[in-house]
């Protein structure tokens, strides 16, 4: 019999050819809409492998039984969904897709900071409110991003590839990282320096750290507190990186100027969010990877994670296979 996979979202069929070559494949035939929970438990307790999202939850409650599971493929550079510990312990391969995401994002989240600092949505929402009556010298007046200090928290592929970008903007560029970067520093002219010295010094922080329990809610009270009043917050990353109710009360009470943000603590959020409400908050709907061609190869990537997993070959990217001894 051919292994059974099962995919959490509707993915184009013509980038699934390899997959119906090894195995029987079903999809959740609905792109906007997750698959529900007891459907997923269900789909499991036969699947030999899974393709799924950054937005499905993979942990206990799903995996308690998955007696044929042998591959999790994450359509993601993050896993922080899946209870990767729990999955080692089944001998569970893990997947993701890390590197061919990696300027898509860096442009998704310096197009983000631009927006922020030029304050373009609300200069889109001044026209199409039929506001604008008059030019005068001070009308929507941003902040300049040219010649300015860039925080990057989170040095891996992507925090480079915004520091190259930033490098294109003069910016004096540092970052904050679990190890050093001195390639990147030579390269790019990054400096090194602590967490507390990169929120004192930056005009722009930018979140693009992993989510993990060391680094959950990273960004506080204090964090917020150290910030120069004038500095602006964009997260790219993953929401849980941030204490959300200390993120409104510094951008509501003037602590830090503004934020420009792509993910959010729960998801989907809604109109009605307090953080969407504020003028100085550009909000998007956790689209860093978002354009065709990136989308395209993210799925390509799962779909090779999975059937060369299942034919006995290493998958082009796992996270758990030295613990699995692999």
């Amino acid at each position: 019999m051919k292994p059974y996979i099962f995919i959490t979202r509707k993915i184009p069929e013509n980038l699934l050819t390899e997959l119906y070559e090894v195995a029987e494949v079903k999809m959740w035939d609905h792109e906007d809409v997750p698959v529900p929970n007891d459907v997923l438990k269900k789909e499991l307790e036969k699947a030999d492998a899974l393709f799924s999202l950054v937005s499905d939850p993979i942990r206990s409650e799903q995996l308690t039984n998955c007696p044929n599971l042998k591959v999790i493929a994450n359509m993601a550079v993050g896993y922080d969904n899946i209870d990767v510990k729990l999955a080692t312990s089944k001998g569970i391969v893990v997947c993701h897709t890390p590197d061919v995401l990696t300027d898509t994002t860096a442009d998704l989240t310096f197009a983000l900071l631009l927006a922020t600092a030029r304050r373009i949505p609300e200069a889109t929402r001044y026209i199409s409110n039929d506001e604008w009556n008059q030019w005068s010298p001070y009308l929507l007046a941003g902040t300049d991003v040219h010649h300015k200090t860039i925080g990057i928290v989170g040095m891996g592929r992507i925090g480079e590839a915004v520091a190259r970008r930033a490098k294109g903007f003069d910016m004096n560029i540092l970052y904050h990282n679990r190890s050093r970067k001195e390639e990147a520093e030579q390269k790019i002219g990054a400096k090194y320096c602590t967490f507390e010295e990169l929120l004192e010094q930056s005009d722009y922080v930018v979140c693009l750290a992993p989510l993990t329990p060391e680094t959950k809610e990273l960004f506080d009270e204090q964090a917020f507190q150290q910030m120069k009043s004038s500095a602006i917050f964009i997260n790219a990353s993953r929401g849980g990186l941030v204490k959300e109710p200390a993120l409104l009360e510094a951008l509501q009470k003037g602590i830090i100027k503004g934020a420009g943000l792509d993910v959010f603590a729960e998801e989907p959020i809604r109109a009605t969010h307090p953080l969407v409400q504020l003028p100085n908050v550009v909000a998007i709907p956790h689209i860093g990877s978002a354009t065709v061609e990136t989308r395209d190869a993210m799925a390509k990537m799962t779909v090779q994670n999975i059937t060369r997993y299942l034919k006995g070959e290493q998958p082009i990217a796992a996270v758990n296979l030295k613990e699995l001894g692999v």
